[in-house]
C-alpha cells in the first residue's frame, strides 16, 4: 500500500469502526456463538479486524516516510510486531491453554514467506518478465540472519539437557531472546545504514526523511496508534471465533498460528506480489524475508517476556516432521536465491512445498 497522496477513506474509517465495535460488543455482551447470529458477529469482526490491520499498516508506512531511515523501517518492523504479539498473547491467555501458539506461528511465518508468498512472486515475475534479477548480497545477508533464528527458536530447543521436552529454561530463553534482538538490531543497522545498497537496486531512489506530505505525519501518528489499541482489543474476540472454528472444522492446534501469521502478513505479501508484477523483485524479497526475520527477531522475545511475566509454559521446539519441512526450505531458498537469477520453475517448487505444508497441517 502506498503512502503517497491522500489518505484512503479506509485508513481512519476501519480503526473508528474497530473501537465503536469493541465498545458495541463489550457494553452489550455480544460475543460469538456457534449460531446465524455468531456467524454474523464473525464475519463483521474479521472484516473490521482485516480492515484494521492495513490501516496500521498504511499509516506506519507514511510515518516510515516522513522519518527516513532507519527509523521508518523500525517502526513499520515495530507496528507489525505490536499486532502479531497481542494476538499470540491474547490466544495464549484465553481459556483454553495454547503453549505452542508462537512456535506455531513463528513457524507458519516462516513456510509462508520463504515458500508461499516468495513462490508466487517468483512465478508472477517469471510469467510476466522470463527472469528477475536481485542483489545476491542482501538475499545472502537475510538468509544467513534467517538460518540462524529459526535453528535457535525453532530446533535447539528439542535438544538441551536443562530441560525435558521442546523447551527452554527461563536462563536459556532469556538468553536466546537477547541473542535474537541484538542479532535483529545488527541487520537493521545493516540494511539501513553501514550496506544500505546491498538491498536496493539501481532503479531505486535513494529516500530519506520529507517525502511526502507533512501535513499526513500528525494524523497518521495518532491514527497508527488508535489502530494498534483497536487491534489490540479485538484481538481477545478474535481469538474465540478462531478457537471455535478450528473445532468446528476439527483443525489442529497449529491452524491457529496459521490463521495469525496469514493475517499479520496480508498487507506486506499484497505489496510484495504488486512489487513482482512491476519486475522489482528486490522489493518483493525485502518485503517477504524481512517480514519473516522481523516475526522472529522481535516476537519470540516479546512472547518471552509475556509468558515468563504470566508464567505460562512457552514452547518452542518443532516436531520432526516440521523440521524436515524447514531444512528443506531453507536449503531450497539457499538454491534459488544462489544466482541473482529467477525463473518460474522456482517459484513452482516454492508453490509446492508450502502445499505440503498446508497439506501435512490438516494430514499429519
Amino acid at each position: 500500500m502506498s503512502a503517497h497522496g491522500p489518505m484512503p477513506k479506509s485508513a481512519w474509517i476501519f480503526p473508528a469502526l474497530a473501537i465503536a465495535f469493541f465498545g458495541g460488543a463489550t457494553g452489550l455482551g455480544i460475543t460469538f456463538t456457534p449460531s446465524a447470529a455468531g456467524l454474523a458477529f464473525a464475519v463483521v469482526l474479521l472484516v473490521i479486524l482485516f480492515g484494521t490491520v492495513f490501516a496500521a499498516v498504511h499509516h506506519a508506512e507514511v510515518i516510515a516516510e516522513q522519518i527516513g531511515e532507519p527509523y521508518g523501517t523500525l517502526l513499520l518492523t515495530l507496528a507489525v510486531t505490536i499486532i502479531e504479539v497481542a494476538l499470540i498473547a491474547t490466544i495464549m491467555l484465553g481459556d483454553k491453554a495454547v503453549p505452542t501458539l508462537a512456535r506455531d506461528t513463528v513457524f507458519a511465518v516462516v513456510m509462508i514467506v520463504c515458500n508461499g508468498l516468495v513462490g508466487l512472486c517468483i512465478l508472477i515475475g517469471g510469467l510476466r518478465y522470463r527472469e528477475q534479477e536481485f542483489q545476491l548480497a542482501g538475499v545472502n545477508i537475510y538468509l544467513s540472519v534467517l538460518i540462524v533464528f529459526t535453528v535457535i527458536t525453532l530446533i535447539m530447543p528439542n535438544y538441551t539437557l536443562t530441560t525435558p521436552g521442546p523447551l527452554y529454561s527461563e536462563l536459556q530463553l532469556g538468553f536466546v531472546s537477547i541473542v535474537t534482538i541484538i542479532l535483529y538490531g545488527v541487520f537493521l543497522y545493516t540494511q539501513t545504514i553501514r550496506h544500505r545498497d546491498y538491498f536496493i537496486v539501481e532503479s531505486d531512489t535513494v529516500g530519506g526523511p520529507g517525502h511526502g506530505s507533512g501535513s499526513t505525519l500528525i494524523p497518521s501518528v495518532l491514527l497508527l496508534l488508535v489502530s494498534l489499541l483497536a487491534v489490540v482489543l479485538l484481538a481477545k474476540k478474535f481469538s474465540l471465533v478462531v478457537d471455535a472454528g478450528a473445532a468446528m472444522i476439527g483443525a489442529p492446534p497449529a491452524f491457529g498460528g496459521i490463521v495469525v501469521a496469514f493475517l499479520v502478513l496480508l498487507p506486506e505479501s499484497l505489496a510484495a506480489i504488486a512489487a513482482a508484477r512491476k519486475n522489482d523483485l528486490q522489493k518483493s524479497i525485502n518485503l517477504a524475508l524481512g517480514s519473516s526475520l522481523a516475526t522472529i527477531g522481535l516476537t519470540i522475545p516479546a512472547v518471552a517476556v509475556a509468558a515468563y511475566a504470566l508464567d505460562k509454559t512457552l514452547l518452542l521446539g518443532l516436531d520432526p516432521r516440521e523440521m524436515v519441512l524447514l531444512l528443506l526450505t531453507l536449503v531450497l531458498s539457499m538454491l534459488t536465491f544462489g544466482t541473482g537469477r529467477t525463473n518460474i520453475l522456482f517459484g513452482l517448487v516454492h508453490l509446492l512445498v508450502f502445499a505440503v505444508f498446508i497439506f501435512m497441517v490438516f494430514v499429519p
